[in-house]
């Protein structure tokens, strides 16, 4: 089939306002490009669920806030386009930062308590970030299913949050993690490992399904202190932080009996660079 690449606003609003004309149904894939097979699987769910499914591939520099990330961050727009031709995609959304923020973009989003642990402890900025430009590509698209990866569990949290905040009528539908056959969870930043450090990297994933059946027999601050001293005595592996939160606020759990939706939520440096990996595991 033939895939549109679309670079400016007003065609894209022109392609979508045809579909609509037409009475399709929309979905929406945001990434930021460098795509693997966990993008893949949003995309074959959008294809298979909507009419028609548009993937945006835009590096947001407003959710960076270390300019050498944002500067390293993975850019394959060529592959990018032929994968998603091969998925079945009917266009790629692929503008310059001049053409989504032809301003700055001053909104302030804020959503406490969702945003403000975590990843948005840590990375300040961040998550106003992400809301910008998906509150952007919302507007512009006017989807009526947008797709996002479980192993940004958070970052659902805020924009659900955002995306009810602004009423817009769009549903966020969340989708499995997808992992490579040793377990790591599919990212873009899996790229900048060497292959070495992939090999060391696979141990999160397997120290956190570890975890679910230790925690059968241990508390919650044991099952936190179990993960992050063993992840921490493997050589050029460093934690920054893994917490055991309701899977709805976001909060820390003292006790498994808090909820019935409990989500251990990891972030963890690798290698020489190193490179920040994130990934989370259900344990109710």
């Amino acid at each position: 089939m033939n895939t549109i690449i679309l670079e400016t606003v007003s065609a894209l609003r022109q392609f979508v306002a045809a579909r609509r004309a037409e009475g399709k149904t929309i979905g929406l894939v945001p990434t930021m490009g460098a795509l693997h097979e966990g993008h893949a699987s949003l995309v074959r769910r959008s294809v298979k669920e909507q009419d028609v499914t548009v993937v945006s591939v835009f590096v947001n520099p407003t959710q960076f806030n270390d300019k050498n990330d944002l500067n390293n961050y993975p850019r394959t727009l060529e592959a990018d386009c032929q994968l998603l031709a091969s998925l079945g995609a009917d266009a790629v959304f692929a503008p310059s930062v001049e053409e989504v923020y032809p301003e700055p973009d001053t909104r302030q989003f804020s959503f406490p308590p969702i945003d403000s642990v975590m990843e948005g402890a840590r990375r300040p900025g961040h998550f106003n970030g992400v809301c910008q430009v998906v509150s952007k590509l919302f507007m512009m698209v006017e989807p009526d299913v947008a797709y996002f990866g479980e192993k940004d569990f958070q970052q659902i949290a805020v924009v659900r949050a955002m995306t009810k905040s602004l009423e817009l009528p769009v549903e966020i539908r969340p989708c499995p993690i997808v992992r490579e056959a040793s377990g790591l969870a599919m990212s873009s930043r899996n790229t900048l490992l060497t292959e070495s450090e992939k090999r060391t990297a696979q141990s999160i994933s397997q120290v956190l399904f570890l975890s679910q059946e230790y925690a059968r027999n241990h508390s919650v601050n044991e099952t936190i202190a179990f993960v992050t001293d063993t992840l921490n005595a493997i050589d050029r592996l460093e934690v920054e932080y893994f917490q055991i939160v309701d899977g709805e606020s976001l909060q820390d759990v003292a006790d498994w009996d808090e909820s019935n939706d409990i989500v251990g939520c990891i972030t963890v440096f690798c290698g020489e660079r190193p490179v920040r990996l994130i990934d989370n595991i259900r344990y109710k």
